[in-house]
């Protein structure tokens, strides 16, 4: 295959949102999904800016840090809960069970952004 006509495999995720930025095929990749994520993390290295923050920090208020601790530690205990389960030699629907637990707590720990 021409190096003109091959397309990028490799997923890039948005540099703010974690979304799949669809790949324009040439030239530069995107960093962006969309405008407005472009546009909010502009806005989040202009506050940063002068400031002793390092420019990709990413400043919580306290509410949304306890938040995302909360859906952290919503998937440990469901990791936790597996691997007991997994230890005690539970069932194949018991374990789908569980696993489903895990991956509804992991996906909305990840909806953080």
């Amino acid at each position: 295959m021409a190096p003109e006509t091959r397309r990028r495999t490799r997923v890039q995720p948005c540099r703010w949102c974690g979304r799949e930025v669809p790949d324009a095929g040439m030239g530069r990749r995107r960093q962006y999904c969309r405008q407005s994520c472009r546009q909010r993390a502009y806005e989040q290295r202009s506050i940063v800016k002068g400031t002793s923050l390092a420019p990709d920090s990413v400043v919580l208020t306290a509410e949304e840090a306890a938040q995302l601790s909360d859906r952290v530690y919503q998937v440990r205990c469901a990791a936790e809960d597996m691997a007991t389960a997994l230890q005690e030699g539970a069932g194949a629907d018991e374990l789908r069970d569980l696993c489903d637990d895990l991956l509804r707590a992991a996906k909305a720990a990840d909806g953080w952004r």
